[in-house]
Parts: C-alpha cells; sequence; structure tokens
C-alpha cells in the first residue's frame, strides 16, 4: 500500500478535519498492527469532475454515463480519499474490524442479542454515524428505530464519548488506535448511557475514601484563594476610602 505523502483535508466530522497524511498514517499503524489477519484496511482515492454549465456554443467531450460534461482543464477536479473497510459487494474488500453491540435492557420481537455479542459490518470512511448505526440494527436483525441508539467510543479508563450524527465512524475508529484493549466501537441506547469525559474518566476507578481526599484538598485550596482575594480587595477599598478622604479634606481652589 502507498502512505505516499499527501496535505489536503479529509472531513472526520462536522467541521472538523485531519490532514491525509495524518490520516494515513494512523492507517498504516491499524494495518501493521493487524498485519497478517483479515481485518486490513485499504484505501483509494475518489476523483470526481465538476460538471459545469453546459451551453450549445461549447465544445463538449463525450461521457461514458451518457452525460455532456464541458471538456475542462486539468486540475479542474477535486478529489478525495475513501478508506475501505470491507466495502460493498461490488468492489473488492476484506470484512472489517469488529464493532461491539452491548445490550442494556432493549428486546425486540425477531432476535435479542446477548451481552457483548460482536459482528464485522461493511462500510467505509464516507459513511455516517445513522447509516453505521443501521449496518449495525439490520445485521442483528433488531426492528427497534435507529434512533433510538448510539454509537459510543468507550475506552478502559471509563471514558465514554458519543459519536455524532456528522461524525465518521471508521475515521474515529481509526483514530483511537488499532488495540481494542484501549478503546472499542459500542452500540448502546441513547437513554441508557450518559458521557463520561476524560476529566472525570480518571477519577472513576477511586476507591471512596481516595475521591473524598480529594475533595478535601480542593476544599482547602479553594479557601485559601477566598482567604487571599478578600485581603487584596480589601487593601484596595482601603486604599480607595484613603484616597477619598484626602480628596475631601483639600479645599478647593478658584
Amino acid at each position: 500500500m502507498d502512505y505516499s505523502h499527501q496535505t489536503s483535508l479529509v472531513p472526520c466530522g462536522q467541521d472538523k478535519y485531519i490532514s491525509k497524511n495524518e490520516l494515513l498514517l494512523h492507517l498504516k499503524t491499524y494495518n501493521l498492527y493487524y498485519e497478517g489477519q483479515n481485518l486490513q484496511l485499504r484505501h483509494r482515492e475518489v476523483r470526481f469532475v465538476r460538471l459545469l454549465p453546459w451551453w450549445p456554443a461549447q465544445a463538449l467531450a463525450p461521457c461514458p454515463l451518457g452525460l455532456k460534461v464541458p471538456a475542462s482543464p486539468a486540475g479542474s477536479g477535486f478529489s478525495m480519499l475513501v478508506i475501505l473497510l470491507g466495502v460493498p459487494s461490488f468492489l473488492e474488500g476484506d470484512p472489517g474490524p469488529n464493532l461491539v453491540l452491548k445490550r442494556m435492557r432493549f428486546s425486540t420481537s425477531v432476535f435479542t442479542p446477548a451481552y457483548g455479542s460482536i459482528t464485522n459490518v461493511r462500510i467505509n470512511s464516507t459513511m455516517t454515524t445513522p447509516q453505521v448505526l443501521k449496518l449495525l440494527l439490520n445485521k442483528f436483525k433488531i426492528e427497534n428505530s435507529a434512533e433510538e441508539f448510539a454509537l459510543y467510543v468507550v475506552h478502559t479508563s471509563g471514558e465514554k464519548q458519543k459519536l455524532k450524527n456528522t461524525d465518521y465512524p471508521l475515521i474515529a475508529r481509526i483514530l483511537q488506535g488499532p488495540c481494542e484493549q484501549v478503546s472499542k466501537v459500542f452500540l448502546m441506547e441513547k437513554d441508557q448511557v450518559e458521557e463520561v469525559t476524560y476529566d472525570v474518566a480518571q477519577y472513576i476507578k477511586f476507591e471512596m475514601p481516595v475521591l473524598k481526599s480529594f475533595i478535601q484538598k480542593l476544599q482547602e485550596e479553594e479557601d485559601r484563594e477566598v482567604k487571599k482575594l478578600m485581603r487584596k480587595y480589601t487593601v484596595l477599598r482601603l486604599m480607595i476610602r484613603q484616597r477619598l478622604e484626602e480628596i475631601a479634606e483639600t479645599p478647593a481652589t478658584i
């Protein structure tokens, strides 16, 4: 696979971009981790042609699809990097990495997956979260609405990050790294899961006495800062009052 230097940007969510070169480095790390397995990811660059308004006087080049596309100078099109994770049947591809289904308490009329069930789905880097959700629900034969579920990146630290509808799950998986001992992608019900930020997750595994000691230390630090501010503004208040008294005692000059 050619991981040549690339400089353009690749969208990874709404108003979020990553350089193509950086993404390809993550992709290379991913494939090295799964070397010799059928979890390899591949990429290709899809080139698009800008369709310009057609006028009878313009010279037109024939198009295989039967569309009339004006002849355009080199570089007038644009390209997009597509990472293939076991792409659809009309393209060659291998099965993708595992996505984990975490069953909380939902049930369906067709099939109830066991807790922690794992499956493979065929997706690419241009598919958004809702599209991947529908594939997963179809794979597990779950008839519930996709709007009831969400994809979460869950870290071993306890951090839970919900993927937005505008995110691309495959790119999110690649950026998290290949090791599922560090992070996994879970399918869970929205109303049963709360997001946990990194700042909160780092305290989750501490025992209660340790957490209480943290709270006590923070309270002591807060008290010190409050006293420091009170002293500062007390001094400023005295200085202002002293100055006002000096002005009041000074006789007015004509």
